[in-house]
């Protein structure tokens, strides 16, 4: 039988609706909860996500959106 990460309670989360249709289609194809994939996708970013592609994607946001200051969130 397959042992059962803990998880620890943190807090919830705001996502856009593109956001949380990606991660129920993840939901649909690996049959893992939104607390599972969120931990899998951060937990391994670095095995999968190219470091100038996702500097490139957080600078467009920043450029887009803005940041909040530092020590706000």
């Amino acid at each position: 039988m397959p042992k059962r990460l803990p998880l620890d309670v943190r807090r919830t989360m705001n996502l856009t609706t593109e956001a949380y249709d990606r991660l129920r289609a993840l939901n649909e194809e690996y049959g893992l909860g939104n607390n599972y994939l969120l931990t899998v996708l951060l937990s391994r970013l670095d095995d999968y996500a190219d470091p100038d592609k996702l500097a490139a994607v957080f600078d467009d946001f920043i450029a887009e959106y803005g940041a909040p200051a530092k020590g706000k969130m």
